[in-house]
């Protein structure tokens, strides 16, 4: 099904969400047509954002929003949903758009896998009537159940639409792009250079598969390394976690802008708490690039300042392979807690890998490293 007539039968005026790349057909469109406008299209920091402003959209205009998001992100609206949204509470008549990772029979990374599972369960928890959405699905069937969901709709109920893989489509070319020189990978490259036998917290998608090839590619060991496959935005509170635990070891965490975003918090807790073994490295590229390459908000921010006044004792910004490994090698030697926000480029090699390893078998090793530091 084409996207455009899929949010013809919806008749959406309003949409928000986190994108995701089950559903880059929706996301490109709504890129290609409205881009950010705050009136007709916001992405969001996380999917409880994009739940709780769809809710001011209808508090304002009286009419049904649209959220989008992966299947993953339910846990974040979970909520919004039941306490803000739910015709229990205030009554939030909204339609969700899910891109479903981890459907039950479709191979799928190891933290889609779960998630897969419980998809239509949590909806159904959340008293959120669902339909799924395949390559089969007709305008026909959409028209239909968008007849039961508009009654639904008006008694101030949520429904939803899950998405499987190609079950939307977009014939539109949107290119994602920006004007910064450095490459995420080799900036990854230059800190496992200076990084030595410390431990490095990575943050899910390209930037852990990238760390997990650099130490292949050199011949190294993996137990240095954590490597956050899901749950997106918690890299960094990790990171303190090992930190606080292991204070003569320092910690490096690599984490993305988008993934900053998404739990922002995190960065008061750690400023608040100062571990003098954290380096906290934001690699910055304006962009969801993992899924897509839709834009973030990071690059009309000033993430140091902000980690400064979380309580950060050192920040710094770099664009240059010189600069950056000055920075590197000054947060190697220093003993304070430090964040180095990294302007990169939207880029990355069309072949790149996963790591070979589960996550359970990186989990395991990790811990064997950390028992051997202190």
């Amino acid at each position: 099904m084409t996207v455009e007539k899929l949010l013809n039968l919806i008749s959406g005026d309003f949409y928000v969400g986190v994108p995701d790349s089950q559903l880059k057909a929706l996301c490109n469109y709504l890129m290609d047509r409205y881009g950010i406008d705050a009136k007709h299209h916001v992405i969001t920091a996380n999917e409880g954002n994009a739940a709780a402003l769809a809710a001011g959209y209808h508090f304002a205009t009286g009419k049904t929003p649209v959220v989008y998001m992966q299947n993953s992100g339910e846990g974040n609206i979970v909520n919004p949903v039941a306490s803000l949204m739910n015709d229990k509470v205030y009554g939030v008549p909204c339609i969700f758009i899910i891109g479903w990772r981890g459907e039950p029979g479709v191979h799928d990374e190891p933290q889609h896998i779960f998630q897969g599972e419980i998809t239509l369960k949590l909806l159904e928890d959340m008293d959120i009537a669902a339909y799924v959405i395949d390559e089969t699905t007709t305008e026909e069937d959409i028209s239909n159940v968008m007849d039961g969901f508009r009654k639904l709709l008006s008694t101030d109920k949520q429904v939803a639409f899950v998405v499987k893989k190609n079950g939307l489509s977009y014939e539109g070319n949107v290119k994602y792009e920006n004007n910064n020189v450095l490459i995420r990978e080799n900036v990854i490259e230059h800190i496992v250079d200076v990084c030595g036998e410390d431990v490095i917290v990575s943050t899910t998608g390209k930037a852990s598969r990238e760390l997990f090839e650099i130490r292949e590619s050199k011949g190294q060991g993996h137990q240095y390394d954590f490597l956050t496959v899901g749950s997106m935005g918690h890299a960094s509170t990790i990171a303190l976690g090992v930190a606080a635990n292991k204070p003569n070891t320092r910690v490096w965490c690599i984490d993305g802008d988008g993934a900053a975003l998404m739990h922002m918090g995190a960065m008061a807790v750690i400023g608040s708490n100062k571990p003098n073994n954290l380096i906290h490295v934001v690699i910055n590229n304006g962009a969801h690039e993992t899924v897509g390459g839709m834009p973030t908000v990071a690059e009309a921010i000033d993430i140091p300042g902000v980690a400064k006044a979380c309580g950060y004792p050192y920040v710094c910004s770099v664009d240059t392979y010189e600069t950056l490994d000055k920075e590197l090698k000054l947060a190697k030697e220093a003993n304070v807690l430090a964040l180095i926000e990294v302007k990169c480029n939207l880029a990355s090699r069309k072949d790149l890998g996963r790591p070979t390893t589960t996550a359970a078998e990186n989990k395991r090793s990790f811990m064997e490293y950390l028992k051997t530091v202190e």
